[in-house]
């Protein structure tokens, strides 16, 4: 007979998280949960230098106008928006980002993305998992990607984590909740439900696991069965989480204040920082999410004022890493649904609305050339002009980057192949 037959992969999930929480006083994390199936690495693949990834994502869709593909003999399109140099000979920035543009120099800049989602919730889909949504089916983000393909740096602690990031774009999809970014609301209160219960004394604590231990033991001689087996490897991995030495990653508080400074003191400037950390101590995977760039109104404004947060923040990143000889081994990425349009509504205070067609997307670190720009729009920003790059391509750049074979075919529960980035090819072009 087999056990549970019908049950969904949440269903079991919360079954096995409440009796952690009742018989054990542990909570247990989405990275530990779900469909425990195997995560050997694929075949690597030459490509860039990378081990680990940042990903900014800035949600709401980013003017690609008002940041990083300025058209400043176009007066019309820019509106209140200037451009300004940078430290890389040919590459302007909007005069919202004057820290970034000290780091140009180590970054390369894709101004010619496409995307066929011109939603937010579509949009956003697409780009965190290379295929459109549909409602029979959920595609794993692509940190879950790349754990399943290159698996863990560090054995205890999670491989991919989400910081202040939407729950249904960092999911493991099909690969099951394994896979799942462990969620990080605010970086100050880092990882919760980490430690043992203070209610629950050591003495207790290993009692309590010796009971369950005998319990499984029982229950699996008269239930034979894989699914449920399998979560024994999620109280192993849940008791070498909480006795790791390098939970200290998560503590913000551990580092300089002066340090802290350099990042800024806002949400997402912290949450930069804490990937920085984490980086250090073998995370594969890092989101790290920026809101509020849905400018429909008032949008000089709006840029004005996200860019603040994330000039200041990324240019400390960018610098950290390379001041300590790790940018060679990250990738820092910058990505966004979709840009906004060349047209200023004057009707809705100067905003700008959707645009898929043509924004920009940066790339830093693991290989990629820095300095550069790829790609090119027309005189307005409006078009792709040269070098289109697919969110696809985008994708299997970010697999080649981290020397994963984005050619690798995953099959689905309903036996339907998928891989990390679709029909995507990676820019080979961008490494140096």
């Amino acid at each position: 007979m087999k056990l549970f037959p019908q049950a969904d992969e949440l269903t079991r999930r919360q079954f096995v998280s409440n009796a952690a929480r009742a018989y054990l006083g542990v909570h247990l994390f989405p990275m530990l949960g779900g469909s425990l199936a195997s995560a050997s690495p694929a075949a690597v693949v030459k490509g860039g230098t990378a081990k680990s990834v940042i990903y900014l994502y800035m949600a709401g869709g980013m003017s690609h106008l008002d940041t990083f593909d300025p058209k400043p003999k176009n007066k019309a399109v820019m509106g209140k928006t200037e451009a300004i140099p940078t430290k890389a000979d040919g590459v302007t920035v909007g005069n919202y980002l004057p820290k970034t543009a000290g780091v140009m120099d180590k970054v390369c800049v894709i101004n010619s993305m496409n995307s066929t989602q011109g939603a937010h919730e579509q949009g956003a889909y697409v780009m965190h998992t290379s295929y459109d949504l549909r409602g029979t089916i959920k595609h794993p983000a692509l940190g879950s990607w790349v754990l399943k393909l290159g698996g863990r740096i560090h054995p205890e602690l999670p491989g991919f984590v989400a910081v202040d990031s939407s729950p249904e774009h960092v999911g493991g999809g099909f690969l099951g909740a394994k896979f799942s970014a462990a969620m990080i609301g605010s970086p100050e209160a880092g990882l919760q439900d980490s430690q043992r219960a203070e209610a629950v004394s050591p003495e207790d604590f290993d009692r309590r696991l010796s009971l369950a231990d005998r319990m499984n033991r029982q229950f699996h001689g008269r239930y034979p069965n894989a699914d449920v087996k399998a979560y024994e490897e999620l109280y192993r991995e849940a008791i070498a989480l909480m006795k790791s030495k390098d939970l200290k990653a998560f503590d913000l508080s551990q580092e300089p204040a002066a340090t802290r400074a350099l990042y800024g003191s806002g949400r997402f400037a912290q949450g930069c920082l804490l990937a920085r950390r984490l980086v250090d101590h073998g995370v594969r995977f890092i989101e790290v999410q920026l809101g509020g760039w849905d400018t429909h109104v008032d949008n000089f404004t709006g840029v004005a004022g996200r860019c603040l947060e994330f000039d200041q923040a990324y240019a400390a990143l960018i610098a950290d890493l390379e001041k300590s000889g790790t940018l060679k081994d990250t990738l820092v990425v910058v990505a966004t649904e979709f840009g906004r349009s060349p047209e200023i509504q004057t009707e809705h205070k100067d905003g700008r609305d959707h645009h898929p067609q043509a924004f920009s997307c940066l790339l830093a670190g693991g290989g990629i050339k820095g300095g550069v720009k790829h790609g090119l729009t027309d005189s307005s920003g409006a078009k792709v002009k040269e070098g289109m790059v697919s969110v696809q391509d985008f994708n299997a750049t970010i697999a080649y980057a981290l020397g994963l074979s984005y050619d690798t075919v995953i099959m689905s529960p309903t036996k339907r192949p998928f891989k990390i980035a679709d029909k995507g090819v990676p820019v080979t072009a961008l490494f140096g």
